[in-house]
């Protein structure tokens, strides 16, 4: 008899790969949650300064969280309709942690977090990159990012595909989105009733930690302009427009024969306002000599660590630029095709010239365009500009201003004149290492939460933009005629400052100086920015304009405030009615630089032509029949062309202004 044993029934079975796979169902949700909380910690900047704002946002703020979760698993849904749902999961996913990261990096660099008003500057935050970051992380980014790319192809390509049938998977894919959907709705709206959402940003950075950063940049998307007020009528604009004549003095003696310079001060502050901080010297002498002789205060300012087209659009138009939607900047919306009303247009309906100068990029924030809707004659730019020194940082210096303002003022003869200027020097990002040798600021004591490089850097750039009022100053008072000179800074800086560091107990405060040659009173006042002009203007009789006229005389109506919305959504939404149906504005016909740009001759030296003439610039390129050559700047009377021009004839050349991303901003005639 032969015996034998047989194993294979108790024998353990090798579980099928497949078998251990998770459903779609289980896995794609928890891809959602690490992707939201991933997303957060970058929001949260746990990865720089902990946990306790990430851990703040859980505990208070539950149903955000959850909306956001919810945002991102509907995003995911649609894999469920698809063959390749593994890349489309991480198509999805990578999209979103990238926003997240960039979110994360734009929060340690300045205050106000990622919004999609940044996607239309994003060349400009592309050019300014090397500022914030070394060449060799650049290069690393780079690299990072074709990996990922590569990535995605090849999981596109050969990534493992559904086996479910067609129908199954159109059944499942219109299930999950509207489960996800359903449940997105629900936990929004509950959200909203018991205050843990919310559809308007006082403080945007506070927004964004309190409500999460998918649901904020989706406001900041959506939520655009201003809102039509519940009473807007050509009655009620009417109301308020004869409140505000009615408010006006009945007659004004202005002074016309002053000229009114304004310098708006890239993130510049006075370092004793915040607490704990000792320097081994005053800073900003020649700003508290000013505080102590001509009017001041604070400026209530709608932005911080950035923004500072917003702060510059309250000053010029005396309008709100909280009114809009969080994070919108109307330079790059309504602003684009609309001509209002201004201090430029105010002030020329008076004899006045129109001039603006900035010492940076002219298609930063458009203003070569947006600055004709405001009624600018010229705008002169970096590119107009012959010779500059930098910071370490890479950013402009603003000695080049005191000139560049004494040229404006020169331009026009026996004319006063309006000079809108723009600095750029205290711009961050500040580094956190030492990078400048023998500095003439040094931090003695800083607190805990502020790097003491970044503030010395910070400080030193202030010290020099102080040197230049004063050197400003200067020169305006050197050449005797009556002038008005509006000084403030349009945004405090990024140096992770909390409000309570703050003397004013607000990141929303910075300070302004009125100085005058011709002994106007000191008035010391906290004022908003969208109220400077009024205010400044209307120590030398000037409000002409309605909106300056509302601003001067309306400040204390108890419909103040509404008033305002509804006077900025009727001219720049609505129909006009504030000037009965037809804005009076059109865009002026705006040159680029006050200098003409002039050739004067050429010459040929051994093999190579140089083009004599006037007020060239680092960005002057000669061009013929429409060509533009390659051309070297020598210095404000010589190009040097290093290919052949084609003619020995001066007249047949032009010499267009370029910038780095080879815009012609203009040609001579």
């Amino acid at each position: 008899m032969k015996i034998g044993f047989h194993f294979s029934a108790g024998a353990p079975k090798v579980p099928d790969a497949r078998r251990l796979k998770l459903p779609a169902f289980v896995w794609i949700p928890i891809l959602a949650l690490v992707d939201t909380v991933v997303i957060e910690l970058f929001n949260h900047k746990a990865f720089t300064s902990g946990l306790a704002s990430m851990i703040r946002f859980f505990r208070y703020f539950p149903l955000a969280f959850l909306v956001n979760f919810f945002m991102v698993l509907v995003t995911l849904a649609p894999a469920f309709f698809l063959r390749r749902r593994v890349f489309w999961c991480a198509l999805v996913s990578a999209v979103w942690i990238i926003a997240g990261g960039v979110n994360g990096f734009i929060l340690m660099s300045r205050m106000t977090p990622f919004t999609t008003a940044d996607l239309t500057v994003l060349n400009t935050g592309l050019d300014t990159l090397p500022n914030y970051m070394s060449t060799g992380y650049i290069v690393l980014l780079g690299i990072a990012l074709v990996g990922l790319l590569v990535g995605l192809v090849l999981l596109a390509i050969r990534g493992p595909k559904s086996r479910e049938p067609l129908r199954r998977r159109m059944v499942t894919g219109l299930l999950a989105l509207a489960v996800s959907g359903g449940a997105l709705a629900g936990v929004w709206v509950t959200a909203l009733r018991v205050g843990q959402l919310s559809t308007t940003f006082p403080n945007l950075a506070f927004a964004y930690e309190d409500y999460g950063f998918p649901y904020c940049f989706l406001e900041t998307w959506l939520n655009k302009g201003i809102r039509e007020p519940v009473n807007y009528s050509s009655a009620d604009v009417t109301r308020i427009r004869q409140e505000i004549e009615k408010s006006a003095p009945q007659k004004t003696d202005p002074q016309t024969d002053v000229n009114v310079v304004y310098v708006q001060l890239e993130s510049f502050m006075d370092p004793s306002e915040i607490q704990g901080l000792q320097l081994n010297q005053d800073a900003v002498p020649t700003w508290h000599a000013l505080e102590k002789n001509f009017t001041s205060g604070y400026l209530r300012v709608p932005v911080v660590g950035a923004g500072t087209a917003n702060t510059e659009f309250e000053v010029l138009t005396g309008m709100s630029s909280r009114l809009f939607g969080p994070g919108e900047y109307p330079y790059k919306t309504c602003l684009q095709d609309n001509a209002i009303e201004s201090i430029a247009y105010d002030l020329k309906a008076l004899g006045y010239a129109a001039h603006a100068i900035h010492n940076h990029r002219a298609t930063f924030y458009t203003r070569n365009t947006v600055y004709a809707n405001l009624g600018f004659d010229d705008f002169t730019s970096l590119e107009y500009m012959p010779w500059v020194q930098r910071t370490p940082r890479g950013w402009c210096k603003d000695y080049v201003l005191t000139d560049q303002i004494a040229k404006a003022l020169d331009s026009t003869e026996n004319q006063s004149d309006v000079v809108f200027t723009v600095s750029v020097q205290g711009h961050g990002s500040y580094p956190t290492e030492k990078v400048i040798e023998d500095p003439a600021i040094t931090v003695e004591a800083c607190p805990g939460t502020i790097n003491a490089n970044a503030v010395e850097y910070y400080a030193n750039q202030i010290y020099e933009m102080d040197q230049f009022i004063s050197e400003l100053i200067k020169a305006l008072s050197d050449r005797g005629e009556k002038t008005m000179l509006i000084l403030y800074g349009d945004h405090l800086p990024s140096l992770n400052l909390e409000g309570t560091d703050m003397k004013s107990g607000s990141l929303y405060k910075t300070k302004y100086v009125i100085w005058n040659n011709f002994g106007l009173p000191q008035k010391d006042q906290d004022i908003n920015a969208y109220q400077l002009s009024a205010e400044a203007l209307g120590e030398i009789g000037i409000s002409d304009g309605l909106m300056l006229k509302f601003q001067k005389y309306c400040r204390k109506d108890p419909t103040y405030r509404a008033d305002l919305q509804e006077l900025q959504y009727d001219v720049l939404y609505g129909r006009s009615y504030l000037y009965d149906g037809e804005s009076p504005y059109t865009p002026a016909d705006m040159k680029m630089g006050f200098a003409k740009i002039k050739i004067q001759g050429m010459y040929q030296r051994d093999d190579v032509w140089y083009v004599r003439g006037e007020n060239f610039s680092p960005y002057c390129k000669i061009t013929v029949d429409g060509k533009i050559l390659d051309t070297t700047y020598v210095n404000p009377e010589l190009l040097r062309i290093d290919e052949d021009p084609g003619t020995s004839d001066y007249q047949d050349l032009v010499v267009s202004v370029v910038d780095m991303h080879k815009e012609v901003l203009s040609d001579t005639e």
